[in-house]
């Protein structure tokens, strides 16, 4: 029988703590999409051709929801389980009447929400500054939450593994960022020439960005349902991890 009250408590916990501190958790992810806006939607993207028929102002906003969505995932996911093990509060939950799924329900899912969350203020903001048009507006949240919930399970194995914040950082800095902005966020992979194509397509970010750029124009590197197909693999590989991590206590029972 699953624990609700034990998944509330961590969900409301990392929950809380986001609420008081409103600026790092909102306000500093939107107002860094803002800035590329007014750069690249504005200064410059008025400058540039359509691609495919879309405005580039238009065309580089799903791209930039999925950059915050997918690095702030990783984040909050990260530094929530992290500091548990920092703090060594984390042998509570370990000796605690609760499984490790619903632990990482908790905490999954708070990052989740999060990181959701400010996916849909971006989206809300990036109306004041292109004409913007969903062709699939529910695919486009369910694609959404999908992806927050998929890089949050990345973010949570981040936070086990990590020994310390150095290596916390590492993942996101020099792996998650470069895949998203080389995966297709400011540009369409057509556009390169057919070696950089056939190595964009090793780039797992691409098929992320691609599918929920569908969702808004019906326009994509690559099918939508290899997308979503994508994103399933990815977030059973991550569970699979998951469970190896909790099944040996790796780096959690030092």
């Amino acid at each position: 029988m699953i624990n609700f009250y034990a998944i509330k408590a961590i969900y409301r916990f990392e929950m809380s703590r986001t609420y008081r501190t409103p600026l790092q958790s909102f306000a500093s992810p939107v107002i860094s999409t803002v800035l590329y806006f007014v750069v690249f939607g504005s200064a410059i993207g008025n400058r540039m051709t359509p691609i495919d028929g879309i405005s580039y102002g238009a065309f580089i906003v799903p791209g930039l929801i999925m950059l915050t969505v997918m690095t702030q995932s990783v984040a909050n996911a990260s530094f929530g389980i992290y500091f548990p093990k920092f703090l060594g509060t984390i042998y509570e939950h370990l000796s605690a009447p609760i499984s490790s799924f619903e632990m990482v329900i908790g905490y999954v899912g708070a990052a989740a929400t999060k990181s959701a969350g400010v996916g849909c203020i971006i989206l809300a903001v990036s109306f004041l500054f292109v004409p913007l048009e969903i062709e699939h507006p529910l695919l486009m949240i369910g694609f959404l939450f999908a992806t927050a919930l998929c890089f949050s399970l990345l973010g949570f194995i981040l936070g086990l593994w990590a020994k310390d914040f150095e290596q916390l950082n590492v993942v996101p800095t020099l792996i998650i960022t470069p895949l998203v902005f080389l995966g297709g966020s400011f540009y369409s992979i057509d556009m390169l020439p057919s070696l950089w194509q056939t190595v964009s397509l090793f780039n797992p970010a691409m098929y992320v960005i691609s599918g929920f750029r569908w969702a808004f124009f019906g326009v994509s590197d690559v099918s939508i349902a290899i997308s979503l197909l994508s994103l399933a693999i990815f977030a059973m590989i991550f569970f699979a991890i998951i469970w190896r991590i909790f099944a040996t206590g790796y780096r959690l029972r030092q």
